[in-house]
């Protein structure tokens, strides 16, 4: 059996449509909409690592209080 030939197809980005769109007719020297507004804010996270590596420090040192007791 013979192989069938695929045609192959352009490649495009994985844009929306909207910018694909619109990239056409935007100049190239405009920053995009949007694109300094994004300001995230992680205080969560960090007040979550600092209490992980509070809990992680008192148990390595429980473990290490126990392991002197227990010779």
């Amino acid at each position: 059996m013979s192989k069938k030939r695929r045609r192959k197809r352009d490649r495009r980005p994985n844009l929306p449509v909207e910018a694909q769109t619109s990239s056409k007719t935007r100049s190239t020297s405009q920053p995009l909409p949007g694109s300094g507004d994004f300001n995230p804010d992680y205080t969560y996270v960090l007040e979550d690592l600092k209490r992980i590596g509070l809990l992680a420090g008192s148990f390595i040192a429980l473990l290490i209080i126990l392991s002197l007791f227990l010779r």
